[in-house]
């Protein structure tokens, strides 16, 4: 039960998982096999799926700290999702991974710039990144096969380690490893490792009946040895007690039902057909890297459950056929409706083994053990087992897997596509209210001092729900030493997750996704509306005024520096500075979004987009999509506000983002929008800017005729406002275009008189490109050109 450092420099992006790990031998020891099979064309996929409170992401991350050094060029983390549920795009994943890969994130990369998905351009270049290399990928909270996809290079010397609590239908060759609660023995160890001192071990009848009571899942069980913990002299049979009042049902949810709310969503449905359990094959091994044993389709395996429970489904049946809590089928299915390529009624045989020659089905290279009465399917993996039993090992099944509609079957020599992706997205999978992980963390929080308590509600405001002293303080308004040490003892009790630290060193925590919703609730409930917006409120102007003073150590020459922050939360370097930047950039990015999308705080939004496109160019290592973003941000809040002009400048500003990166139809739709935008505004100069740059497009694009048009606007409103330097380039401009007509007349006219105009203006330099020009035209009518 240790924490292992990973090798130095090999896992920084890894989050640092609880302090104290227990268990999950036989799944680590799966996964290290399944990683070390030998794979072609693209990267293996390792999936370890769970419902909230499951331990997926600490076993994920305690996986690659152990395998680390057998991947030299790197390891990477990236979340797919918000705690909210929401779902990240690929290609937003792609360009932070890419980053973190110190792969070049340019213009080419910008969001919008070419097709959803797989052709996103940032996965297409991350996938080309990864050629060659040895790199292991963990993504963490994968909602669907959607994201997941795109992502996959076809480099098999990189490995991905994937989390999900539902299936990754339609990606063949997945084979997922379906955690449910700890061995009891194990669960008993952890508590007794998390309270300290002998309560555990002098009441072991008291230990079991807790571990039974949190049904044996990591999160319940930190949960409530923090409340131990907060109660030193409650007994550990209270404990159970307590955390059975509340949640309602022995055991939980996952005593009374192995599967309920969504929990494993159809044990790991493939591409249809039932990947983990039904009909798939043996267990790659004691953890069940292969779902579960052969001939246990949905059993409890799949949420941790009971041995008894009712839940089940039939045996040898397709699990897409059982019912979430709320009625919804899991995995998607209609209840009665066989998915594509699932095995027909009467596929299975009475104890669940597979029939030879059933639809996707893989031949199985080990016997199950006997069912036990009550339980469907002829065996379970010891890592859904639950407390105190155990199946014996089965050798791995061998053969590829089939998705529904992938091509030819096995044996057939013919090409498959490597993925048939369901349509629409994943749901977000709820935790039930009568799930242990609530009921231990209802009772947790109401030990909680009041200010903590308010601390841990008023976190879920932060962005992407990470925050340290300073961000923390801003938003409940007291000073940064009182919020690091509320931070560091929310931490202690299990209740926030440790983040790698910001640049400085300064420690960062994050609001657990499984617990945000019940937090939202909670700070809904208690907090008036009026406390809530001054937090955002506040939030927003210490942001500003961190972006600022880091500007200021970076370009202290750029304009007077803003008043001083207090010691604690100030940054000391430029260096510092600049590492803060970029470090936070992601979450700034995020805060700024909310705050704009929630369209109550415009005012401080925009001070801290403005603050942000003077500051991120400082760092040498803007990415174009954040300043995209950033400008996108600005056109929304001025079309909102009906501020046309505002609106021109921030279409202008895109544009010319697409023009630097060769997306010129792109960019020609943004300035005929900038066009009208400054019509509206009446503002002549962003007309003529907005004229000449679609000019470009359309000459870029070989329409000389309308590029030439443009430019004739464009020159006409220019001489109107007198800008004579303007003048000169735009008749080199129309000359230019004329020549591409074989208008060599016009184009001679044109370019002698953007000679006098440089000539009047005494710009030799200008003079003397266009000189050129004139010589080049003439040598080519001379050419017979």
């Amino acid at each position: 039960m240790d924490a292992r450092p990973a090798p130095d420099g090999a896992a920084d992006q890894l989050p640092a998982g609880p302090a104290v790990f227990a268990g999950r031998r036989t799944e680590l020891a799966a996964l290290r096999a399944a990683a070390a099979r030998p794979a072609e064309g693209r990267s293996p996929v390792l999936v370890l799926a769970g419902r909230p409170g499951s331990g997926r992401t600490t076993l994920a991350v305690r996986f690659a700290r152990d395998v680390a050094a057998d991947y030299p060029d790197g390891v990477l983390f990236a979340r797919l999702s918000a705690p909210d549920g929401g779902r990240a795009a690929p290609g937003q994943v792609a360009r932070r991974l890419l980053e973190q890969l110190g792969a070049p994130v340019d213009a080419m990369l910008l969001p919008g710039a070419g097709e959803e998905g797989r052709d996103d351009p940032a996965c297409v270049r991350l996938r080309a990144a990864l050629a060659g290399r040895r790199v292991l990928l963990l993504l963490d909270d994968v909602k669907d096969a959607g994201q997941l996809w795109p992502l996959l290079a076809d480099e098999p010397g990189c490995l991905v380690v994937a989390t999900t609590a539902g299936p990754l239908t339609g990606i063949e060759d997945i084979d997922p490893c379906i955690l449910g609660g700890l061995e009891q023995p194990t669960a008993v160890g952890l508590l007794g490792e998390l309270v300290g001192g002998n309560r555990i071990s002098c009441d072991p009848v008291g230990g079991a009946d807790l571990a039974e009571a949190c049904a044996s899942r990591p999160a319940a069980l930190r949960l409530m040895a923090g409340w131990l913990r907060a109660n030193p002299k409650s007994a550990v049979t209270d404990a159970a007690r307590e955390l059975v009042r509340v949640t309602g049902t022995v055991g939980g949810a996952a005593k009374a039902g192995a599967v309920k709310a969504g929990a494993v969503k159809a044990a790991a449905v493939k591409g249809g057909a039932v990947n983990g359990g039904a009909v798939n094959g043996g267990a790659a091994g004691p953890g069940g890297l292969n779902g579960a044993a052969a001939g246990n389709p949905a059993g409890p395996a799949a949420g941790g459950g009971t041995p008894g429970t009712k839940d089940a489904g039939p045996a040898g049946g397709a699990a897409v056929n059982r019912r979430r809590t709320d009625g919804v089928p899991v995995g998607g299915t209609p209840v009665g409706v066989t998915p594509a390529g699932s095995p027909p009624p009467g596929a299975g045989s009475a104890d669940g083994k597979p029939v030879a020659g059933a639809p996707g089905t893989r031949p199985a290279a080990g016997r199950a053990g006997k069912g036990r009465k009550g339980k469907a399917g002829a065996g379970r993996p010891a890592a859904a087992a639950g407390p105190g039993l155990r199946t014996p090992p089965v050798a791995p099944a061998t053969g590829p897997a089939t998705a529904p509609g992938a091509g030819p079957a096995a044996g057939d020599t013919g090409d498959r596509p490597r993925v048939t992706l369901p349509p629409g997205a994943a749901e977000p999978v709820p935790v039930p209210d009568n799930d242990p992980l609530i009921g231990a963390f209802t009772l947790l929080y109401g030990t909680l001092p009041p200010a903590q308590a308010r601390m841990l509600r008023t976190l879920t405001l932060a962005p992407a729900q990470i925050a340290d002293l300073r961000t923390a303080s801003a938003l409940v308004g007291c000073p940064a030493p009182e919020a690091a040490a509320a931070l560091a003892a929310l931490a202690g009790h299990e209740l926030l997750g440790e983040e790698p630290p910001a640049a400085d060193g300064t420690p960062r925590y994050r609001v657990p996704g499984r617990l945000h919703p019940r937090l939202v609730q909670l700070r809904e409930a208690v907090d008036r509306p009026t406390e809530t917006e001054l937090a955002r409120a506040r939030l927003l102007e210490r942001l500003v005024r961190l972006v600022d003073s880091a500007r200021a150590l970076l370009d202290p020459a750029g304009g007077p520096a803003p008043e001083p922050l207090p010691g604690p939360l100030r940054l000391r370097s430029a260096v510092q500075a600049r590492q803060w930047l970029l470090g936070e950039r992601d979450l700034l990015l995020g805060a700024v979004a909310d705050a704009i999308g929630q369209g109550d705080l415009d005012g401080s939004a925009g001070r801290l987009v403005t603050a942000l496109l003077r500051a991120l160019p400082l760092t040498g290592a803007a990415a174009p999509a954040d300043l995209h973003q950033l400008h996108e941000l600005v056109l929304r809040v001025a079309e909102r506000h009906g501020a046309p002009r505002r609106a021109a400048a921030a279409l202008l500003n895109l544009a010319d983002l697409h023009v630097a990166a060769g997306h010129w139809e792109q960019a020609a739709e943004r300035f005929r929008a900038a066009l009208e935008a400054a019509r509206e505004a009446a503002d002549e100069p962003a007309c003529a800017r907005a004229l000449e740059g679609a000019a470009g497009c359309h000459r870029a694009l070989g329409d000389a005729v309308r590029a030439a048009d443009a430019y004739g606007r464009a020159l006409a409103l220019r001489q109107t406002l007198g800008d004579q330097p303007a003048e000169a380039r735009l008749l080199a401009r129309v000359a230019e275009a004329h020549v591409a007509q074989r208008r060599f007349e016009e184009a001679e006219r044109e370019y002698r008189a953007s000679l006098a105009v440089l000539r009047r203006l005494g710009d030799e330099q200008g003079r003397a490109a266009v000189t050129a020009a004139v010589q080049r035209l003439r040598e080519q009518v001379d050419g017979g050109w």
